[in-house]
């Protein structure tokens, strides 16, 4: 299984982008899955989950902005990410929750401010 995220770009502050995670092989409806982050310097970070039934969470500095969601058939997760700020500039990775697949390419986000 391999997952693949998209939909990065760079967007001034305040913008917003929509992030997609293909997931083929895996069964969303009994799989969690999260989205992290990992900007220059730093360690990768969790950003939100979903629970196979489709309950969210989310760290503090993105709650209120971000929000995560999935489609079972189509075995894609989401992050709408809304009012960016220029500390959201990292590389977004989507993975299982708890991680269990190597970590694969992720989609790099810019925000200029």
């Amino acid at each position: 299984v391999q997952l693949q995220a998209s939909g990065g770009g760079l967007v001034q502050a305040g913008g917003s982008l929509r992030l997609s995670c293909a997931s083929p092989g895996i069964i969303l409806s009994s799989s969690a899955m999260r989205w992290s982050r990992q900007a220059p310097g730093k360690q990768r970070e969790f950003v939100a989950s979903i629970t196979p039934r489709g309950i969210a969470y989310y760290t503090d500095s993105v709650r209120g902005r971000f929000t995560i969601s999935k489609d079972n058939a189509k075995n894609t997760v989401y992050l709408q990410m809304n009012s960016l700020k220029p500390e959201d500039t990292a590389v977004y990775y989507c993975n299982t929750d708890p991680p269990a697949l190597p970590w694969a390419r992720g989609t790099q986000v810019t925000v200029s401010s």
